[in-house]
């Protein structure tokens, strides 16, 4: 696990009973009989095969996440070929997805995770994993205030899946809102490149650029600047300051409206200087914050107007 520690998981599942290998002896009880009940997923693999060593890893996390809303069955075709044939299964990895006791879907090759979800959405009717109930109660928590409450949830997540992106990035948005930002730049720096790199994590990045651009800002500067902006609403640096002025108090929306009132006047003032820091503010707020998306909104509206 990459951040914090954890009593355990209560959003993720164990793998017992949810993942298992089987054969042509135990094919009816463990993919006809249990899919009356629970939908399965069966794996068609094999040793040398390269994309099921790539695919079975993304079909057995997945399957935690569902706790229990999905099982996943493993079948070894060098081993049980009479089933590959009885299957016509062409190409591995092979993937057939069980309910009722009959196949009802299925697909071949490999697939990125965010498709083979897809596909267990269709299997099990929609309605997302435990994991995904589990990553909306902590960012409820978070827009609420209650980040130890919602660091904990992420701690949960992470014992069972330590890469995991957007819990990553939740228990870093915490230790940042908890005021450890020393402790979540040691973090990330600890990260490998693929996950460091993902919008998720740069965007807590910003957040922590932004917290200490604007640390040393209170009401008594943004009086000031104002005072400023009002002798000369031409002062764009004047106007570019109070923005940062206003979100180091607190006031992300009028930092908000500040920065898009200096694009609209002036777009491109010091290289675009209004619309840049934007965008790092939209990045440091998240995609999911209703501030970033009217934000957005407005933003376009502006440039393509």
């Amino acid at each position: 696990m990459l951040i914090g520690q954890s009593a355990g998981p209560d959003h993720v599942a164990p793998a017992t009973d949810l993942i298992k290998d089987t054969d042509t002896a135990g094919f009816v009880a463990d993919v006809i009989e249990a899919s009356q009940t629970t939908p399965v997923l069966v794996d068609f693999w094999a040793p040398w095969c390269g994309p099921c060593k790539q695919l079975t890893p993304i079909l057995e996390r997945l399957v935690k996440q569902y706790a229990g809303k999905v099982k996943l069955v493993k079948i070894n075709v060098d081993e049980n070929q009479d089933l590959a044939q009885q299957f016509r299964v062409q190409s591995i990895p092979a993937v057939y997805g069980f309910k009722g006791g009959r196949p009802v879907d299925g697909f071949m090759g490999g697939l990125p995770e965010s498709q083979v979800k897809q596909f267990i959405e269709r299997l099990t009717g929609g309605g997302g994993s435990a994991l995904d109930e589990a990553l909306a109660e902590a960012d409820a928590l978070m827009k609420d205030g209650h980040n130890d409450q919602a660091l904990a949830i992420f701690q949960d997540v992470l014992s069972e899946d330590p890469a995991h992106v957007k819990a990553l990035a939740g228990a870093l948005r915490c230790y940042v809102a908890l005021n450890q930002d020393q402790l979540a730049r040691d973090l990330i720096a600890k990260l490998p490149a693929q996950i460091k790199n993902t919008p998720d994590i740069q965007g807590v990045e910003a957040a922590l650029d932004l917290k200490a651009a604007t640390a040393n800002t209170g009401n008594a500067e943004v009086e000031k600047l104002e005072a400023q902006v009002a002798a000369d609403p031409k002062d764009m640096q004047a106007r570019l300051d109070l923005a940062m002025a206003r979100f180091g108090a607190g006031d992300r929306e009028k930092a908000v409206d500040d920065l898009l009132a200096m694009v609209k006047a002036d777009r491109a003032w010091n290289e675009q200087a209004a619309r840049k820091q934007l965008v790092k503010f939209f990045d440091a707020f998240g995609p999911t914050d209703p501030l970033t998306s009217s934000g957005r909104r407005r933003l376009s509206a502006i440039l393509f107007s």
